[in-house]
């Protein structure tokens, strides 16, 4: 009798074992792990004038992949030089799963925005940007629309009318008095909807509005048909990378010379390529394609900043320490503007 009920409790035990096992790989954690992601071609995702691109080598972005954590591949991450654990805070910002979505959309939407007018005036092809509206980025907690409208909507009417830039809406809106009632016409997943509330006490100025965070939302047209391919990919740290596709789609000059090409940084409307986020893991994941050449933000650090953050150093000098890491013999570029990037391929050997 004795014996039977330890083997009973010999086999209770081991399917708790078994069931801690699997906990600790499949039950996620309310963390996420930062790691090298994809390497993509743009030839698969950018278009121009519906022709294919057939120049030899390649201009890829680079990705940062994300993945909930689980107790295993957390600790994993904590022995991987190319793998950070961040909290759901740290990645969303405070925003819900959607929130996060839609905005990384506007951002990717912009980069492709700003890519196109580099590309188009680098290339001397004529353009202009039509104003849409302003573009939900976030929503006070005091606003009377908070559930109404959401982070990712673009208002495009106040009262019926329309504005041709921020600052004519900001104007209209900050002309009421607190506690008015305005409608605002707004899209919302690509439906035109209406609402109705009273204007709240901005926190900035004292003065009535909507209690919104707001960016311009513009849309470039042109006479170049000029097409992406980007489903489940977000974010403006591509910004760099479509110019530079799209410009020798644009002139059909052979910048590769047959070489593969990476690289990342956002582009500002002036051609200044911006800092970002996870260079790193977007290092390791080119020189595991077999990537030739990396072009990396040499982005200035200011007195203020290094004060702050003795520690922070650019993202050219967070690339080459990637590579020690790697111990690759990828090339990585520093580039400061668009111009520095062409300077370099038009003087690269083939």
């Amino acid at each position: 009798m004795k014996m039977k009920n330890r083997s009973s409790v010999n086999y209770l035990l081991a399917i708790v074992v078994a069931l801690t096992i699997v906990a600790s790989v499949f039950i996620p954690l309310p963390y996420y792990i930062e790691q090298p992601g994809s390497t993509i071609d743009l030839k698969e995702l950018v278009t121009v004038n519906d022709q294919k691109d057939d120049n030899p080598g390649s201009f890829s972005l680079t990705s940062v992949g994300i993945r909930q954590a689980t107790a295993v591949t957390a600790l994993k991450a904590k022995f991987d030089p190319f793998e950070d654990l961040v909290s759901e805070e740290e990645l969303f910002g405070g925003s819900s799963g959607a929130e996060y979505d839609r905005i990384q959309q506007y951002y990717m939407t912009s980069s492709q925005n700003n890519a196109i007018e580099q590309a188009l005036k680098q290339a001397k092809r004529p353009y202009h940007f039509e104003y849409k509206g302003v573009y939900v980025m976030g929503i006070d907690p005091k606003s009377n629309f908070i559930d109404k409208i959401s982070v990712g909507d673009t208002v495009t009417k106040v009262d019926g009318k329309t504005f041709t830039n921020t600052q004519e809406f900001m104007t209209y809106v900050q002309s009421k008095k607190v506690d008015e009632e305005v409608t605002i016409t707004y899209l919302q997943d690509g439906k035109e909807k209406e609402a109705t509330a009273k204007l709240i006490t901005l926190e900035s100025n004292k003065k009535a509005g909507i209690g919104i965070t707001l960016v311009d939302h513009t849309e470039i047209e042109s006479e170049d048909k000029i097409d992406f391919h980007v489903e489940n990919i977000g974010g403006p740290s591509a910004g760099l990378m479509f110019t530079l596709e799209i410009y020798e789609q644009l002139t059909n000059q052979d910048l590769r010379k047959g070489k593969k090409i990476a690289g990342t940084g956002t582009m500002d409307n002036d051609g200044t390529i911006g800092r970002i986020g996870g260079i790193d893991k977007k290092v390791a994941s080119a020189s595991q394609e077999g990537v030739e050449i990396f072009f990396a933000p040499d982005d200035e650090i200011t007195k203020e900043q290094k004060a702050a953050y003795p520690e922070l150093k650019s993202n050219y000098e967070e690339a080459l320490d990637a590579m020690k890491k790697m111990k690759s013999d990828m090339k990585i570029v520093p580039v400061k503007t668009l111009q520095d990037a062409l300077t370099y391929l038009e003087k690269m050997k083939s």
